[in-house]
């Protein structure tokens, strides 16, 4: 007879979808903590990050992944390369699909992908149940289940928490037996300078026109505590964008922008880490840096 040790199960799923679909809204739920972040524009996220859930019995540990699209910059081409790898390593796939979107030929291309991946179980996840009505929602359930022979269709709200923890048993059921892979209480594994350099990002992502949430990249060039203020943290953070037009659309009229940007980056970042930040963020421009190999390794993008 097996003890409960070694009925633990531990393993890794990933989101994928394309891009919009709720993925990282979906892990902060399950996680029940931030460590990746959302936002309304496409393309938000830019690195696959690992959120772990702890459960009784199992610990889940989800990895967020970009949204695959046809790629249209080498740093678009370097994203979906990352997608296509992660699913080779992973124990299970949520594939996601919205409830309130009709499926179109993005759905079908990411479902052509995941049918190559033989050995990996997949199951459709139907996110954002919260902005559809029932009838619609069993529509998407019925035109999703008609793109492949998923192992479950599960329909989710990660506002609501709707069938999340309907969600997580299925995950977990397909997890392989294995002793805990992370602390007990550890949330992700993401370095402290990188999740703040996304907390920046995100909030210059809000606020700003369409096309420019693709040029923004964030380095936190410096973090630590202020000597002799263990209260204090000082951050010193650069913010890259690709033209001199895109520099002044950030910084604003008199530079409001760019304050609203640091005041709302500099409370994420308390809230992150639990004590005050001084924020020094300053602007520059690195030309065309989506489409420049030596630029895109500068800003943390690797082949």
């Amino acid at each position: 007879m097996s003890s409960p040790a070694t009925e633990f199960r531990a393993g890794f799923a990933c989101f994928v979808g394309r891009p919009n679909v709720g993925k990282s809204t979906l892990m902060n739920a399950l996680v029940g903590a931030k460590v990746a972040i959302t936002s309304s524009k496409p393309q938000t996220t830019r690195r696959a990050i690992r959120g772990v859930v702890h459960r009784p019995g199992a610990q889940l540990v989800v990895v967020d992944t970009p949204g695959l699209h046809r790629p249209r910059t080498l740093l678009g081409e370097r994203l979906d390369s990352l997608v296509l790898s992660t699913l080779t390593e992973v124990d299970v796939i949520g594939f996601c699909v919205p409830a309130d979107e009709a499926i179109g030929r993005g759905d079908r291309f990411i479902a052509d992908k995941l049918a190559a991946v033989k050995k990996t179980p997949v199951v459709a996840v139907v996110t954002k149940c919260d902005l559809a009505d029932r009838e619609a929602v069993a529509r998407q359930l019925l035109a999703v289940s008609e793109l492949a022979d998923f192992a479950e269709i599960i329909p989710v709200s990660a506002e609501t928490g709707e069938r999340l923890d309907v969600l997580a048993d299925q995950l977990v059921a397909r997890l392989p037996l294995s002793p805990p892979l992370y602390p007990d209480g550890e949330l992700t594994d993401e370095p402290e300078q990188l999740l703040v350099a996304e907390l920046i990002r995100e909030a210059a992502l809000e606020g700003v026109r369409d096309e420019l949430p693709h040029s923004i990249a964030v380095v936190v060039e410096e973090m630590g505590p202020r000597p002799g203020r263990e209260d204090l943290l000082d951050v010193y953070a650069h913010m890259f964008v690709e033209r001199p037009s895109q520099k002044a659309i950030v910084i604003g009229p008199k530079g409001a922008r760019l304050k609203d940007v640091g005041t709302r980056a500099r409370q994420q970042i308390e809230a992150l880490l639990g004590t005050r930040v001084y924020l020094d963020l300053r602007i520059k421009v690195a030309k065309d840096w989506q489409r420049d190999p030596k630029q895109l390794r500068r800003l943390g993008f690797y082949d």
